[in-house]
């Protein structure tokens, strides 16, 4: 873990990352590519020592209320957080200054921080986005070895949905040869089903894979699952997108399942509700954090 001082915070699209790198150990992470600019070890966590300071000071002069989005390229949850408490210090300044929010986790350690997106969700909107990959625990240990398994991530979104926090799940990435089956897609949509989530966003059935983050997840496939990374150069050589062969028959039974079970699962709608600012309480304090 290292510390820099960056220049801003929020994105043009108001998206922030409070931390840059990641230990959860994802085989499949697209925020290795190296399209992406790090100059440091993957692992070696970059920390924005004013991160929180830019964000108070951005909310303070921002004439406008929105949605501000938290963890795309980094979780907010990585074992670093429960050390530092930047993602949780920077929810409070985000309720105190009567913005929404939505972040993105693969962890159940967003369940420390329910209080506050309580809060949050109650003046304007908070939702938590969740990524369920694999519903068997054992593989989920495989492919993403350092965070938390799918079922306690599950147990998760029961107590968001509880708590009267909408939830949106990423079913993805699905890896052909590994995930990509019936089975495993069954699981997580009765997951979803029984955690009431609002909705489920799924490109397709496959993965992405480019330099930087293909090199790494062939170490792993050689370490994992010997031989499939050379089945994978025989059928995809060096794509960008590599769908299941099971595409097609597993996108069905995704729209199918989620439509009789009430979920949205169309991407452009789930988008818009997300990014969609709403104002409950508009008499909101700014001492409310204080």
């Amino acid at each position: 873990m290292h510390f820099v001082n960056a220049k801003g915070i929020l994105s043009s699209k108001n998206g922030m990352n409070l931390y840059r790198g990641c230990t959860h150990g994802c085989i499949y992470c697209d925020s290795r590519s190296e399209c992406y600019g790090m100059n440091h070890d993957f692992e070696d966590i970059e920390v924005k020592a004013n991160a929180l300071e830019l964000l108070e000071d951005t909310l303070r002069r921002k004439r406008k209320k929105c949605i501000l989005g938290l963890g795309s390229m980094s979780d907010p949850y990585i074992p670093e957080e429960h050390k530092l408490n930047h993602t949780r210090k920077a929810l409070e300044l985000v309720g105190q200054y009567g913005f929404g929010i939505t972040l993105i986790t693969k962890s159940n350690g967003v369940i420390r921080d329910i209080d506050l997106l309580k809060e949050i969700n109650k003046n304007t909107k908070c939702v938590v986005q969740m990524t369920l990959t694999t519903y068997d625990d054992n593989l989920c240990r495989k492919l993403e070895p350092n965070v938390s398994t799918t079922k306690s991530r599950f147990e998760a979104l029961k107590q968001l949905n509880q708590a009267g926090i909408p939830t949106v799940v990423w079913l993805c990435p699905i890896l052909p040869f590994i995930n990509d089956t019936e089975e495993n897609i069954k699981g997580i949509l009765k997951y979803c089903i029984d955690a009431k989530v609002y909705g489920v966003i799924c490109f397709g059935m496959g993965l992405t894979l480019r330099q930087g983050n293909r090199q790494y997840y062939y170490s792993q496939l050689d370490r994992l699952f010997p031989g499939l990374k050379e089945k994978y150069i025989r059928i995809y050589g060096n794509n960008y997108a590599i769908n299941s062969p099971n595409h097609k028959s597993l996108m069905k039974l995704f729209h199918q399942i989620c439509e009789a079970n009430g979920i949205v699962h169309d991407n452009k709608r789930i988008f818009d509700y997300l990014n969609t600012f709403e104002e409950r309480n508009p008499s909101i304090q700014l001492s409310l954090f204080d």
